[in-house]
C-alpha cells in the first residue's frame, strides 16, 4: 500500500497560518457588525420626493419644506440630475412626487426626456403627483418636456394674467368648504381635465384632481401653502394659516390618494 509522504509544518509557519486565520476571523466580523450597524441606522426610505431642480422657485421649495417638517411627513429633494440617477423601482418607492411653483418651461427643459418620461411611468404606476402652478402646468401637455398626464389638455393662464396682473390675493371656493384667500402668482385655471375642487371667482377651476393611470394626480393653480412673507404690500383679509392648512388638505389628498369634494 502506498503511503504518501508525511510533511511536517515547521512551527513558525504553522503561527503565521494561525494568525492569518485570527486576521480574517476579525476583519470579517468587523465587516458584518459594519454592515449591520449601517443598515440599523440608514434613515427609512422618504414618502415625499419633493423637486428642487432647475425652474422650481427656491421660495417655493422652501414653503413645502417647511409645511412636510411641521407635518412630520418624510420627504427627500432632488434635482434633475437627481431624478437620472433614480431608477424606476426607487423613483416608485416613493408615495408621492411634488412639483412646485417656478417656470414651467425651465422646469421642463431641465429635465431630460427620458427623466420626464420616469416620472410619468412612476406616477402611472401608482404614485401620486401634487403640481402647484407651474408643477400644474407641467403636468399638462405642456410643448416644453411636459408630463401630459392629462390626455393631451394643456392649461391656459388665469384670467387675471390678460388683464396684466402677475401676483394677487385671490378668493377660491372649495367644493363644500368655506372660501380661501390664497396667493396666485401666474398660475393656470385647469379647465378641460379632471374634477373641479376648487375655483377661481369666475368659476374656472383653481384645483382639480384625477386619475393617470393608478396614480392620483392633484394639480393647483395657486400657492396654497405661500408663507406670510409672500404677502407683503398686498391686501390679504385672512391669515396665511387658514390657506397653508389648505396646502396640507392638498398634500394629504395627494400622498394618500384622497378624493376631495367636487362639483
Amino acid at each position: 500500500m502506498y503511503h504518501p509522504p508525511m510533511y511536517r509544518v515547521a512551527p513558525a509557519t504553522r503561527l503565521a497560518v494561525l494568525g492569518v486565520l485570527a486576521l480574517a476571523v476579525i476583519v470579517c466580523t468587523a465587516a458584518a457588525l459594519w454592515l449591520f450597524e449601517y443598515r440599523a441606522a440608514r434613515p427609512a426610505p422618504a414618502d415625499i420626493l419633493l423637486y428642487a431642480g432647475r425652474g422650481t422657485s427656491p421660495g417655493d421649495v422652501s414653503a413645502f419644506e417647511e409645511i412636510l417638517r411641521e407635518r412630520g411627513w418624510r420627504y427627500s429633494t432632488t434635482s434633475a440630475a437627481g431624478v437620472d440617477l433614480l431608477d424606476d423601482a426607487q423613483l416608485r418607492a416613493y408615495r408621492l412626487i411634488v412639483i412646485p411653483g417656478g417656470n414651467f418651461v425651465d422646469i421642463g427643459n431641465g429635465l431630460t426626456a427620458s427623466a420626464a418620461a420616469k416620472i410619468r411611468s412612476a406616477v402611472g404606476s401608482g404614485v401620486g403627483y401634487l403640481g402647484v402652478c407651474a408643477g400644474a402646468f407641467f403636468a399638462g401637455a405642456s410643448p416644453y418636456n411636459g408630463l401630459n398626464l392629462t390626455g393631451g389638455i394643456q392649461f391656459p393662464f388665469y384670467a387675471l394674467e390678460a388683464r396684466g396682473t402677475r401676483k394677487a390675493p385671490v378668493l377660491v371656493t372649495a367644493t363644500k368648504g368655506e372660501p380661501v384667500e390664497v396667493y396666485w402668482e401666474d398660475g393656470p385655471q385647469l379647465t378641460g381635465w379632471g374634477e373641479a375642487v376648487a375655483r377661481y371667482p369666475d368659476g374656472t377651476p383653481a384645483v382639480a384632481q384625477g386619475r393617470f393611470g393608478r396614480g392620483w394626480v392633484v394639480l393647483a393653480g395657486i400657492h396654497a401653502e405661500a408663507p406670510a412673507s409672500w404677502r407683503r404690500n398686498m391686501d390679504f383679509t385672512q391669515p396665511a394659516g387658514v390657506s397653508r392648512a389648505y396646502a396640507v388638505t392638498l398634500i394629504e389628498a395627494a400622498l394618500d390618494r384622497k378624493p376631495l369634494p367636487r362639483d
